[in-house]
């Protein structure tokens, strides 16, 4: 099966054992003083033991100067060989093969966590994310940045490392000086494509030189930057020029090219929201291919082992690419071999990985998955306990947290007996994946389902419980997951009208709105995600907001999206509007600036002020059981992933 996936490949003089890569992600697991952690090591080896033929690391710290955050993997002294060594042994254990991606990251590094000093970058332009104050490099300092990659590189092999890729994408430093719209210099490194390419090729020739030809080298690139998204057009790197910045790497002796797109003023393109869809820039890569006679590793929100299979069998790529879904998974190589891509945990793209990263530095708390428990947290929580002795555990609820809590139970060998009040599973899952672009929420439907069946979990469809019921069962625990429900302010006159309408009127098909004039009233996402499918649907849509700005809350990234898609149906956003009335087919706002009231004509008024816990029953049953577990919404209103890692915990620690 996947014949082409599966089959041997080579990068230079490193033989691999299939076409799968586990590519480059931030973990923030490293320890504080940049070695490798333990962390670390169960976190890659995972990865390595579920099927991964090749291993790239996290992006390494090539400079005392150049840190990402503080937990990172450092390569800027020998004092990190032996960590990177320990590593190496670990992942060769199973068959598999580890690069350290080596980089700076320049004009896009946070100062704070560098010595409060600019950041270097080739030309004095900030970034217009990270807002970070930055110097222009001078000739010197540039050749000591050179050497310092190349040391990096030396160290690298020196730890028993199977090859180095310079991290020359993304918008980070190596990148910052090919691209034309960062490198303003009129020096030797910058201008012309020959000299923009000088910092990246001195890099190239000093790793030749002092790691051997044989030594494998990959670069990673950004071959279009995407900057019209941004209303640049014109500037940035673009396919064209990066045709032959990929043939200038092949005649220098790199070895593999690493394809992707994007610096931070274009994130979105280079890691994505769900509403991407699966293989949307494999052109880059297929047209990088075409051009060059060396291997090229593709990403592209890969998650079927069947797409990745086709992809390498039609000559588009030769090594399938994939940073999360290999954290949302680390079985999926082995799950596909076997013939399991049923079970197959496919990344859902909510990007929750890339917020909690993001935050990682305030909080202390590592890269998280949002449907992968275990993800960050291996040394933990990597075998469970055999322990149930078949006892019943009554789960009420078969939503994300529910389900998530009988599948452990489940593995530890408890007799889970699932009660779920309506005929189907997923609970909020099953609106989530209704909106236009959320598609990819069904994939953790379809993945509870699969071991639902697998581990020959019992299901009582269009069931509520009884006290009679539950004792009946003689259960050794009890696990109340059955939601929430709408938050509907009663002090809201009006709020009871027949034209006053809830998320989930919309999202499940109770009432179908067309071409009708509709405000919706809240703008999480869920609110601007039923707005869009309102829009979608012909209807004349307004979003208020109490909030001073539209999204209160919201991950940057996934905002950005679903604006934009909001943008392109001219949807009509108010923050700073506070619904204090409904008088009919009229909606009073009151201006929280102005404290003025404005009224608002709708024909109907959908309300996303957030939800409830679900209390019924819970203290009903907490006083005819002794061990009663509340999970998910039911216990507090939150997320997937706080819904998952309630479910995985509390039946782990059961």
């Amino acid at each position: 099966m996947f014949d082409n996936l599966f089959a041997k490949g080579k990068i230079g003089t490193m033989e691999i054992k299939n076409r799968i890569v586990f590519t480059a992600m931030g973990n923030a697991l490293a320890n504080p003083d940049g070695t490798v952690s333990q962390k670390d090591i169960h976190f890659y080896s995972a990865r390595a033991k579920g099927g991964v033929g090749l291993i790239i690391t996290e992006c390494t710290v090539v400079d005392e100067r150049g840190k990402g955050n503080t937990r990172q993997i450092c390569v800027y002294d020998d004092k990190f060989i032996p960590g990177l060594k320990a590593l190496a042994d670990e992942i060769h254990k199973y068959d598999a093969k580890i690069v350290a991606q080596i980089y700076h990251p320049g004009r896009q590094g946070i100062s704070a966590l560098n010595g409060n000093l600019p950041m270097p970058a080739p030309s004095k332009i900030e970034c217009k994310v990270v807002r970070q104050p930055v110097e222009e490099m001078t000739i010197e300092q540039i050749e000591d940045m050179i050497d310092k990659f190349i040391n990096a590189a030396v160290r690298v092999k020196k730890a028993g490392i199977d090859g180095v890729e310079i991290h020359a994408a993304h918008g980070y430093l190596v990148n910052q000086f090919l691209s034309p719209y960062t490198n303003k210099r009129t020096d030797k490194y910058g201008g012309s494509l020959e000299n923009r390419m000088r910092f990246l090729e001195e890099i190239i020739l000093g790793i030749r030189e002092k790691c051997g030809k044989d030594y494998p080298l990959l670069v990673r690139l950004s071959v279009d930057e995407f900057l019209g998204l941004v209303g640049l057009p014109e500037e940035g790197l673009h396919l064209e020029e990066s045709i032959k910045i990929a043939q200038r790497l092949e005649a220098l002796g790199v070895d593999a090219l690493d394809i992707s797109c994007g610096i931070y003023e274009t994130m979105n393109v280079a890691w994505e929201p769900i509403s991407f869809e699966q293989g949307w820039k494999i052109y880059l890569a297929e047209t990088i291919k075409k051009a060059v006679n060396i291997p090229v590793i593709a990403v592209s929100v890969i998650r079927d082992p069947e797409y990745a299979d086709q992809l390498i069998k039609e000559g588009k790529i030769d090594f399938a690419g994939s940073a999360r879904q290999h954290f949302a998974d680390p079985e999926w190589a082995n799950k596909a071999k076997e013939g399991r891509t049923n079970e197959i945990r496919k990344c859902i793209s909510c990007l929750y990985c890339m917020e909690t990263l993001m935050k990682a530095d305030l909080t202390g708390i590592p890269c998280q998955c949002a449907i992968n428990i275990q993800a960050g947290r291996e040394d933990e929580l990597s075998s469970f306990k055999e322990d149930g002795e078949g006892k019943i555990v009554a789960i009420i609820g078969a939503g994300p947290a529910g389900l998530e809590a009988a599948r452990v139970l489940a593995l530890r060998r408890y007799k889970p007996i699932v009660f779920e009040k309506s005929d189907k599973i997923g609970g909020m899952l099953q609106l989530g994946c209704k909106p236009p672009k959320k598609e990819k929420i069904k994939w953790l439907i379809d993945y509870l389902k699969s071991q639902v069946e697998r581990l020959g979990i019992e299901i009582r469809y269009n069931c509520a419980p009884t006290i009679e019921t539950l004792k009946s069962l003689n259960p050794y625990a009890i696990f109340i997951a059955h939601g929430s429900k709408p938050l509907i302010p009663q002090t809201i006159a009006g709020i009871e009208s027949k034209n006053v309408l809830t998320i989930e009127d919309i999202l499940s098909g109770k009432m179908i709105l067309k071409n009708k004039k509709v405000a919706v009233v809240g703008s999480g996402l869920t609110g601007l995600e039923t707005a869009h499918y309102l829009a979608e649907n012909n209807n004349d849509v307004s979003i208020f907001e109490m909030a001073d700005e539209i999204g209160p809350g919201a991950y940057f990234q996934n905002l950005i999206d679903v604006l934009n898609h909001l943008k392109a149906f001219n949807v009509k956003l108010y923050p700073k509007r506070k619904l204090v009335k409904i008088d009919e087919n009229i909606a009073i706002f009151e201006n929280t600036e102005t404290k003025a009231q404005e009224e608002y004509e709708f024909d109907y008024i959908v309300l996303s002020l957030g939800r409830v816990s679900n209390k019924e029953y819970v203290e009903e049953i907490k006083s005819n059981f002794d061990k009663v577990f509340v999970l998910g919404d039911a216990k507090e209103i939150g997320t997937i992933r706080n819904a998952m890692e309630s479910g995985f915990l509390t039946a782990y620690n059961l």
